[in-house]
């Protein structure tokens, strides 16, 4: 009986579970809560007692939101929505008791992001829908233990155990660790942090475990900041990435699988996370890297860590010490404060607080109506709507960036997985059919993307799921991956004045085709590769790396840079045409045309296949040249292989569409074609859906098109035998 509403200007996956999607306007979402908290106290669905009994800023609240949102009508028009849909959304938050809306970064990343989540935990507040089984405003982060960094003091306005930058708080700090010299105010969130190295008032920055070169807002100036500031230590299990690019100094730190500590997922749970493989190397852990460093400045006695039970147990005295004179604090954890080394290392996940009074940990919290606050009474926050800061001109588009199913942050990891990269292998632009027509551009074709001097490069891919005026760009490509894949250097540094987030989901950007006169496939043995076109983008391959590129102008020195780059390689077959004959059988004839394909053995093996077209039909896909690197070919077959594709396509598997177990497209339809009619039913034969169960909207999606064509193909047969 669950009811699912996903609130979204794009269409994603999610949406195949819903049962109403609504595609608001691009930062509209204050205004849609404004307008929800508006109707439900025309329609009488306040739960007032809560409201008086544990709740203070209701009146004032509600008069500003009347202002702005006074009617549902006028909520639907400002959120560009239809009225019926808008209707229905709030009438099931209203109907139902239980009611959990899970937000992330499309609220958070704003220039209003802290509005908007207060605007959603107003309508909570007001309907009581919190503090109780089933009911929550809850926030999903970005990062599986962003919780866990919040709780040391991993922000620039905060200090570890939730404690702020109030007197009262450094002191109780300061005592702790008897620190003579605390800081007083808050440090510079990240893009005013950077603002601040470009103009020369920090002069020292240690980078850890992050890539602000990619993930930064208003990228480029972040590079060309770190390129100027005179020491850039970073710590990174990457030896190669955006931003190690830029370092002085780069020490080897440990990754995830390496590690050993304590995490806190989104509902507060702390659990203790072991390594299950060996350091390599010189790496060190950040906590043996920090200490090592203090000790150097002089402070042994205060870093003297063995260990991290005894980092552990510092953490959770800390608090719990003089709690009593906080009540606006929730994290405590003070029962672990003197825990065994046997018991850390059996340490069972607890949600906090976790306290001598509560040793079996919390949860739920708020459940008797009490909050952290000086008279324990919830604040309900007047929002004043707003959209977005800078709007688009009528020749702009707005750019949504975010993740997609396969890849994680900014690819310097997952990037190395070539499964990763089998369902999406390139930077891409999706755009609505009706904009792409306006731009006269075509699914696969190449666009450019500009704003700040920057310029992307992607392949559009034409969907119905983007609003008009609205695209999306994948936020994971980096430099070392595709010549201008980072989203971050289109987006403003624009940021919400209290948190410091940046306006990821809203850039006004221009697009126009990318008119590629030559287009190229490289899939090579030998990993890494400079092609000098305006365009590339890189797949890690099992076996080597595979590289898509293309050109605004035909360069016809192919030959010689293949054989310059493999120059061990004296084995070659090669196909050059340069008077308009097609290789490829089309019909057409092209004057101004250069074709050129060639493949290197080293005693037989295929070791590097080349292929250069005019157009970007006529490069192959990857995947079945990259099976056949390292494979003996013999003779005969040479020179049939310089087509890049098997000679019946039925044997190739598609593109891929399971990740997990490679399987594609074509097998895919080929399995529904032969009467699978569920997705547990392609599973049971191809295994796809199985594993991590993140192809499944796909598949549910190939087979809901199938069905749809076979009424389609039912009715059409109908209606040529009725009878005149």
């Amino acid at each position: 009986g669950t009811k699912v509403v996903v609130i979204d200007p794009r269409r994603t996956a999610t949406c195949d579970i819903a049962d109403l999607h609504i595609p608001l306007k691009a930062g509209s979402d204050a205004f849609f809560y404004n307008g929800l908290l508006v109707y439900l106290a025309d329609n009488h669905k306040l739960d007032r007692n809560f409201i008086e009994m544990h709740c203070e800023g209701f009146d004032e609240t509600l008069a500003v939101a009347r202002s702005q949102t006074p009617s549902v009508e006028v909520t639907a028009k400002l959120c560009d929505v239809s009225l019926d849909a808008l209707k229905l959304a709030y009438e099931l938050f209203a109907a139902h008791k239980k009611v959990v809306t899970l937000f992330s970064q499309g609220i958070n990343q704003s220039s209003s992001g802290v509005d908007k989540g207060n605007a959603i935990i107003n309508c909570h507040l007001v309907t009581a829908k919190i503090g109780r089984e089933g009911s929550a405003p809850f926030s999903i982060t970005g990062q599986p233990n962003a919780m866990g960094g919040r709780e040391v003091g991993g922000l620039a306005n905060q200090l570890a155990a939730h404690m702020s930058f109030e007197r009262q708080d450094i002191d109780v700090v300061g005592e702790f660790w008897k620190a003579t010299r605390m800081a007083t105010s808050e440090g510079l969130k990240a893009v005013d942090l950077f603002e601040a190295v470009s103009n020369g008032k920090i002069k020292a920055i240690w980078i850890m475990g992050t890539n602000p070169v990619v993930s930064m807002p208003n990228a480029n100036k972040v590079k060309a900041a770190l390129d100027k500031c005179e020491m850039v230590v970073v710590s990174d299990c990457m030896a190669d990435t955006d931003t190690t690019r830029c370092a002085n100094i780069l020490l080897p730190a440990t990754t995830w699988g390496e590690k050993k500590g304590t995490v806190t997922n989104s509902e507060r749970t702390i659990s203790l996370q072991k390594p299950f493989l060996e350091v390599p190397g010189e790496a060190k852990h950040d906590w043996e890297i920090i200490s090592a460093f203090a000790n150097k400045l002089g402070f042994k006695s205060q870093f003297n860590y063995n260990n991290t039970w005894e980092i552990f147990k510092e953490h959770a005295a800390l608090s719990g010490f003089k709690s009593e004179l906080n009540v606006k604090r929730a994290f405590n954890i003070s029962s672990y404060a003197n825990i065994t080394k046997s018991d850390y290392e059996n340490l069972r996940p607890r949600q906090w607080p976790i306290t001598d009074n509560n040793t079996h940990g919390t949860q739920r919290l708020f459940s008797d109506g009490q909050f952290y606050t000086a008279n324990r009474k919830a604040n309900i926050i007047s929002i004043t709507a707003r959209l977005p800061m800078v709007p688009a001109t009528d020749e702009q588009f707005i750019m949504n960036t975010g993740r997609i199913r396969d890849q994680w942050h900014t690819m310097t990891r997952t990037g190395k997985a070539s499964r990763l990269l089998a369902h999406t292998s390139e930077p891409f632009v999706e755009i609505n059919p009706e904009d792409a027509k306006r731009l006269s551009i075509e699914n696969d074709d190449l666009v450019e993307c500009l704003n700040l001097g920057y310029r992307f490069i992607g392949k559009v891919k034409l969907t119905n799921h983007q609003r008009p005026g609205d695209l999306f760009i994948p936020m994971h490509w980096n430099s070392i991956f595709s010549s201008q894949g980072r989203a971050g250097a289109l987006i403003n540094d624009i940021v919400d004045p209290i948190c410091g987030q940046p306006e990821f989901k809203h850039s006004p950007i221009l697009v126009k085709k990318y008119h590629a006169e030559m287009y190229g496939l490289l899939v090579s043995k030998q990993g890494a590769h400079t092609i000098a076109c305006g365009y590339w983008s890189k797949i890690t391959l099992k076996r080597g790396a595979a590289y898509y590129f293309a050109h605004k102008k035909i360069t016809t020195h192919w030959e010689t840079w293949i054989k310059a780059q493999y120059s061990q390689i004296t084995d070659w077959v090669t196909l050059t045409n340069k008077t308009g004959q097609n290789i490829n059988n089309s019909d057409e004839n092209i004057s101004n045309r250069f074709d050129y394909r060639a493949l290197g053995f080293v005693n037989g093996h295929l070791e590097v296949a080349l292929v250069i077209a005019p157009k970007k039909e006529s490069v192959p896909n990857h995947e079945w040249l990259a099976n056949q690197l390292s494979n003996i070919i013999p003779l005969e077959e040479r020179f049939t292989m310089l087509a890049g594709q098997a000679g019946n396509k039925a044997d190739s598997p598609g593109p891929i569409v399971c990740a997990c177990f490679q399987v594609g497209l074509n097998q895919i339809n080929a399995e529904i074609e032969n009467g699978s009619e569920t997705v547990e039913a392609l599973g049971e034969s191809l295994k796809c859906g199985t594993n991590c169960g993140s192809c499944v909207p796909e598949l549910s999606g190939l087979l809901k098109i199938r069905s749809e064509s076979k009424q389609d193909s039912t009715k059409h047969a109908a209606n040529k035998t009725m009878p005149a």
